[in-house]
């Protein structure tokens, strides 16, 4: 695996653990649908479930993790979830939420966390 592909991993295991504290349930994490997609981190926040990007950025002058999730991008996780939904079974009765948590890595100190609900 590359630095970037580590920088990723390492975000997404802070993302699942903060979703975990804060009461949401890891489903799933990295569940891929053929050549269409990737979800990052499939989750359930009571009867809701709740499908998460995942977006880590190290400190600098890049763009926010969160600027990352374009339209294009939402409406494809937007299709990833409906997907996910047909492979599992259906449904669920509280419906479903496209959440992005964002990782902001600096060069010294601990990592910024950001959960954002409800995106898309």
């Amino acid at each position: 695996m590359n630095a970037r592909g580590a920088m990723g991993r390492y975000g997404e295991t802070l993302a699942a653990r903060r979703l975990a504290e804060t009461g949401l349930t890891v489903l799933e994490r990295n569940w891929r649908s053929g050549r269409t997609g990737e979800i990052d981190i499939v989750a359930r926040d009571g009867d809701v479930l709740v499908v998460c990007e995942v977006k880590t950025r190290r400190e600098g002058p890049f763009e926010h993790p969160m600027a990352a999730v374009t339209p294009q991008k939402a409406e494809r996780l937007r299709d990833l979830a409906e997907r996910w939904i047909q492979t599992h079974g259906g449904a669920p009765p509280g419906g479903v939420r496209i959440d992005v948590v964002g990782v902001l890595l600096p060069a010294r100190g601990a990592a910024v966390v950001e959960h954002v609900r409800g995106v898309a």
